[in-house]
C-alpha cells in the first residue's frame, strides 16, 4: 500500500504561503467529483494544479447523489445511446480503480401490470443496454418469471407482478470517491484547499490569470495565479460566470433529488430494486449496511443553493411510491431516520421538464478564457475530466508550445485500492473481522471500514491500537477522526460525520452517540474555543434535525 500523503488543515498556514507564492498551470474551482477528477487527470499529466472548494470537499452535489455508478438504463427511454454507452463503459473502469468503493449491485426491475416496462420491450432494452455498456459474463441481463422474481424479492406486489428484469449496477459512496480522487492527485503534486471561496478573478491582458479567494476559516483574502482556470463548481457554475462577466453558452437548470433512509427492519428488501411510480418516474430502493434508502425525486429548484433540504412533500411522494410497490410495508413519516437532498446542475433546454433534460456534460469557454464544465453524471466523471483537460492541454501547446502527457486515469488506482482483484475485497473484510472480533467489534464494523477506506483500514487500525483506556467503538471513532484530520483535511464534525464517513445518512444513531466525543477531538486538534465548540454542537444538532425530522409542523 502507498504511504498516505499528509493532507491536513493543521498545516493550512504553510499551504496558503506556498499557494500564494506559486504560479499554477491550472486552477480548478470546485471540490466535487468533477473537480477532483480534473485535478487528478491534469496533475498526472504533469501540470501544476491547485484545486479550491468554497465549502468542504464533496459538500454539494457530490455527497448527495443516489450513490450508484450505473449505466443509465433510463436514458434508453430518451434514446440517449451515446450517454448509455459512455457511462456504461465507465462503470467497469471505475470499479477497477476502486473496487472497495465501487461494489457490484444486482438490480431487479419489476414488470407490473400497467407499468412503464413490458416484458418484451424490457428484454430488448436490457439487451441493448448490455451491448452499449459492454456488459460481459455474469453481469449480463436476465429475464425472470414471476416466481423467480418473488424468490429474489418476496416483498414485490404478487397480484400485479408479471416478472422482472435482472441486471448489474455498482453502488458507491460518492463523497469517498471524490476524496480518494483528490488524495490520489496529491501523489502527483496537486494542491487542494477546502473552505476557500473564489470571490473574483484576476486578469492579464483581458484573460483570466488567477483568482481572488476568501479563506472561509480565517476570513482573510488571498490571490492565486494560474495560467488557466476551470470552473467545475456544479450548481454554482453560473455564479462564477457572472463574476467573470461571461455571456456565452447555455445556462444551468437546477433540479432537486431527494433520498430517504429507513432502518432495514422497516424496509427489509433483500436486494436493490428499480421500480415504477404511478406518475411514470422510476425509483430506487437500495439496502446498505444497517439501512435501506430510497430515491430519487426530480423537481425544479430555484431557492438557496447552499441550503437544500428534504421537505414534507418530497417525503410523502417517496413514501407513497414505496408503499405502492411494496404493499406489505406501509411506511410512514415517522419511519424515516435520515435523508439527503442535492442539486443536479443540468443544462437548460427550452420546453423540457426536469426529467426530460439531458444528463450530458457541456464545456463553455468565456471571452476571458474561463473554462466551465457542467452537467454530466457521477459515473462519467473521469471522461468529463479527460475532455476538459484535453482542451487545456491543447491551449497550452498553442500558447506556450508546452506538451503534456496523454490521459492515463483509466489505469491510476485510487487511494485505498491495493487489491489485485475485486474479489479480494471480500477476503480482506473477512481478514479484518478476524483481527477485530476479539475486541468486541462486529462483522459490520469490518465491512464498514473496508468499504469506506479500503486498505487504508490498516492506518485506522494502527491508530486504534494506540488509543488507551476506552471501549472498542470509542477507540475506533477516535482513530477515524484522527485519520480524517491528518490525511483528509476534515476541519469540523460535519466534515467527518457527513462527507468522510456518511454516518449521518447510514448510521445516524452513531452520530448522536459519539457527537460530544467527536467535537472534543476537533477541539483538541484545532484549539477551538468554548464559543466555537458551542457553535459546532449547535450546527451538528441542526444537521441532525434537518435530515431526520419530517413532522407536519416542520417549516
Amino acid at each position: 500500500m502507498k504511504e498516505n500523503v499528509r493532507f491536513s488543515n493543521l498545516d493550512r498556514n504553510e499551504i496558503l504561503k506556498e499557494v500564494c507564492k506559486d504560479t499554477f498551470d491550472l486552477l480548478v474551482i470546485g471540490g466535487g467529483i468533477t473537480g477532483a477528477g480534473i485535478a487528478l487527470d491534469a496533475a498526472s499529466r504533469g501540470l501544476k494544479v491547485l484545486l479550491l472548494e468554497k465549502g468542504d470537499f464533496a459538500s454539494g452535489t457530490s455527497s448527495k447523489s443516489t450513490k450508484l455508478i450505473h449505466g443509465g438504463l433510463r436514458y434508453l427511454k430518451q434514446f440517449d445511446f451515446w450517454l448509455v454507452k459512455e457511462v456504461g463503459s465507465e462503470r467497469a473502469i471505475v470499479h477497477k480503480l476502486a473496487p472497495h468503493l465501487v461494489l457490484p449491485e444486482k438490480m431487479l426491475l419489476p414488470l407490473i401490470e400497467g407499468g412503464s416496462y413490458g416484458k418484451w420491450l424490457t428484454s430488448i432494452g436490457l439487451k441493448v443496454y448490455d451491448i452499449l455498456a459492454q456488459v460481459t459474463g455474469d453481469d449480463k441481463r436476465q429475464m425472470l418469471e414471476k416466481k423467480e422474481a418473488l424468490k429474489l424479492e418476496p416483498l414485490l406486489p404478487k397480484k400485479i407482478l408479471n416478472g422482472a428484469g435482472y441486471y448489474a449496477e455498482y453502488r458507491t459512496d460518492d463523497a469517498r470517491l471524490t476524496m480518494e480522487n483528490l488524495k490520489t492527485s496529491l501523489q502527483y503534486g496537486a494542491k487542494a484547499l477546502n473552505y476557500a471561496k473564489v470571490v473574483d478573478f484576476v486578469y492579464d491582458k483581458g484573460k483570466v490569470a488567477g483568482a481572488k479567494v476568501n479563506d472561509e476559516i480565517s476570513n482573510k483574502e488571498f490571490v492565486v495565479k494560474s495560467k488557466y482556470v476551470i470552473s467545475a463548481a456544479g450548481p454554482w457554475v453560473d455564479e462564477l460566470r457572472i463574476i467573470n462577466k461571461s455571456k456565452k453558452g447555455k445556462r444551468l437548470h437546477l433540479t432537486k433529488g431527494v433520498h430517504l433512509v429507513f432502518p432495514k427492519e422497516k424496509l427489509p428488501v433483500k436486494q436493490s430494486v428499480y421500480f415504477d411510480v404511478p406518475d411514470g418516474r422510476m425509483i430506487f430502493a437500495i439496502p446498505r449496511g444497517k439501512v435501506t434508502y430510497v430515491g430519487t425525486t426530480d423537481t425544479n429548484f430555484n431557492l438557496d443553493k447552499d441550503h437544500v433540504t428534504t421537505d414534507l412533500a418530497d417525503a410523502i411522494y417517496l413514501i407513497s411510491a414505496v408503499n405502492h410497490m411494496f404493499p406489505e410495508i406501509n411506511l410512514e413519516l415517522d419511519g424515516i431516520i435520515s435523508s439527503w437532498a442535492g442539486l443536479r446542475p443540468l443544462i437548460h433546454e427550452e420546453g423540457k421538464s426536469a426529467s426530460e433534460l439531458s444528463r450530458k456534460d457541456e464545456i463553455f469557454t468565456s471571452d476571458t478564457g474561463l473554462v466551465s464544465i457542467a452537467g454530466g453524471k457521477l459515473t462519467g466523471y473521469r471522461k468529463m475530466a479527460e475532455r476538459v483537460v484535453n482542451r487545456i492541454v491543447k491551449e497550452m501547446e498553442e500558447d506556450f508550445g508546452a506538451k503534456a502527457e496523454p490521459c492515463t486515469t483509466e489505469k491510476i488506482l485510487l487511494c485505498g485500492n491495493d487489491f489485485k482483484k475485486s474479489k479480494h475485497v471480500k477476503k480482506y473484510i473477512d481478514e479484518v473481522f478476524n483481527r477485530i472480533k476479539n475486541d468486541g467489534l462486529t462483522e459490520y464494523d469490518a465491512w464498514y471500514l473496508v468499504t469506506t477506506y479500503g486498505k487504508q483500514t490498516e492506518t485506522i487500525l494502527e491508530g486504534y491500537a494506540k488509543v488507551e483506556g476506552e471501549d472498542s467503538q470509542t477507540k475506533l471513532l477516535k482513530s477515524e477522526v484522527q485519520f480524517a484530520i491528518i490525511y483528509e483535511m476534515a476541519t469540523n464534525p460535519m466534515d467527518f460525520f457527513i462527507r468522510r464517513t456518511g454516518r449521518l445518512y447510514f448510521d445516524i444513531d452513531s452520530v448522536r452517540q459519539f457527537m460530544d466525543l467527536v467535537v472534543e477531538e476537533f477541539k483538541t486538534a484545532f484549539g477551538y474555543s468554548k464559543t466555537q465548540v458551542k457553535s459546532l454542537k449547535e450546527e451538528l444538532e441542526k444537521e441532525l434535525e434537518s435530515h431526520s425530522n419530517f413532522s407536519l409542523n416542520r417549516d
